[in-house]
Formats: structure tokens, sequence, C-alpha cells
């Protein structure tokens, strides 16, 4: 069985370029953590579930639109931001990570499996200076910390299911954290989503820019 199999699973309606392009993440992920360690290596075995199916979660949350653009802040070795572009071929998605031989991953994922909506870039999400329709993001810093980055590239509209504005994955308990933040958030339960138990606790947590 194909290691990709439990994208299908959840998604049966991507094409078969898609499934190549999951399937292809695999054998590009090892070599390329072999180089510079951006998954732990107990995670490398369980990188389909823990890493590729755990991003997409946001796209049971939001369906973007064709068009839309999407930026991945701390975006690491391209979580949620690689898995995310495979899924929507139609949508601009950026990487933006600080640290540089990180990016260097995203850049090598993106040219073995012909990713052709993604870009890769080494700054600080203030120094960008584009606009977006949504910010994602995977367990970076305190949400408190991380509205501030975000909100300043974000615009008005609705370029997905949603309206546009933030979408982050997270784990554990948050409502002092989110409490924090003094905003409102919709919090989905990722393990309704997929049957493993690695999910227990982890959420899509999102609020609209407004």
């Amino acid at each position: 069985m194909m290691k990709s199999e439990v994208i299908k699973q959840y998604f049966p309606d991507i094409s078969p370029r898609q499934q190549s392009q999951f399937e292809a993440l695999g054998a590009l992920y090892e070599e390329w953590n072999s180089r510079i360690n951006v998954v732990s290596r107990k995670d490398m075995e369980h990188l389909y579930t823990r890493h590729i199916l755990h991003s997409l979660a946001i796209a049971k949350v939001c369906q973007f639109k064709a068009g839309a653009k999407v930026i991945d802040i701390g975006c690491g070795g391209g979580f949620p931001s690689v898995p995310l572009a495979i899924m929507f071929p139609e949508v601009e998605f950026v990487g933006v990570d600080s640290i540089g031989k990180k990016i260097r991953v995203v850049e090598g994922v993106k040219a073995g499996a012909e990713i052709d909506n993604l870009r890769a870039i080494n700054a600080r999400a203030e120094q960008v200076g584009e606009k977006f329709d949504y910010v994602v993001s995977r367990a970076v810093t305190e949400m408190a910390r991380f509205v501030p980055w975000a909100w300043p590239l974000l615009r008005r509209g609705e370029m997905g299911t949603l309206p546009n504005g933030v979408l982050y994955l997270k784990g554990g308990e948050l409502a002092e954290e989110l409490a924090a933040t003094r905003m409102r958030w919709n919090l989905y339960d990722i393990d309704r989503m997929f049957d493993d138990e690695f999910f227990e606790t982890k959420k899509v947590v999102y609020t609209p820019y407004k």
C-alpha cells in the first residue's frame, strides 16, 4: 500500500497528480531531513499522519477558492503550506520562516514534488510586505504573540468557505491562551475529522479578519 493512501482515505476526490505529489513527499522529506533536521527522527515514520494529514485538517475546515492567497507564518519544513499547496493547486501559497535552512528544505521539497503554487521566503512575517486572504500556521507561538504578526498581513473578503482570517493548528488546553487575545475564536476538533489517537487534543483554531 502506498504511504499516501491515508490522504486518499480522507480526501477521495484528489487527482492522480495530487496523489503522486503526496506520495513523493515521503522520500523527499527522508532525504532532506537527513541533511537538515526539520522533523524529529522518531516522527519520520509517522510523517503522513502527524505532519501531512495534520496540515490538511485546515482543508477540512475551509476550502480555499481559486485565486486566494495564503501565507504560512513560521512554516518550518513546510507544514501546513506544502500539503495545502498540493491540495489547492489554484491557490497561491507563501511559506515564510526566519531560519534559512528550513526554507531550503521547503524549496527542495517544492522542486521535488513539482509544487508550482508555493513560494518560500526567508524572512520574518513583518518583512513580507504583501496582503493575504488567509494566514495559516502550526504551533509557532502562543496566540497573543501570533496575532500581531498575522493581522497586518490580512485583507477583508471571503476567498473560501469561511471569511478571510487566521487558521491555526493547535493542541492541548487552549481556553486561557485564546482568552488572552481578547478575540472570539472558533475551535474545530481534528479527532472528529481523522481517526487516529494522535489527534485527540488537536484543533484547528479560526477567527475571521474584521
